[in-house]
């Protein structure tokens, strides 16, 4: 069970950090700067779903990140 459990967290452990560095940052940064002029209003909106859905993502990861880590320790004991 145990080694189940520990699989499941490196899985998560994985995801979590492959769904954050997906997402964009607070400020756009010269990628922003260069390229702001050229989006459209369609654009936009578009990359404020993706955040949004990856924002969800990671919420989900980090709900089972915390629920393997409680069962985790509690195995240890």
């Amino acid at each position: 069970m145990e080694i189940l459990v520990n699989i499941l967290h490196i899985i998560v452990c994985i995801a979590i950090i492959v769904i954050v560095l997906m997402q964009s940052g607070r400020s756009a940064g010269i990628s922003g700067a260069i390229a702001g002029g050229a989006e459209t209003f369609f654009g936009k909106n578009k990359g404020r779903t993706i955040d949004a859905i990856l924002n969800k993502y990671t919420k989900f990861a980090l709900a089972i990140f915390i629920l393997t880590s409680i069962v985790l320790t509690l195995l240890l004991r």
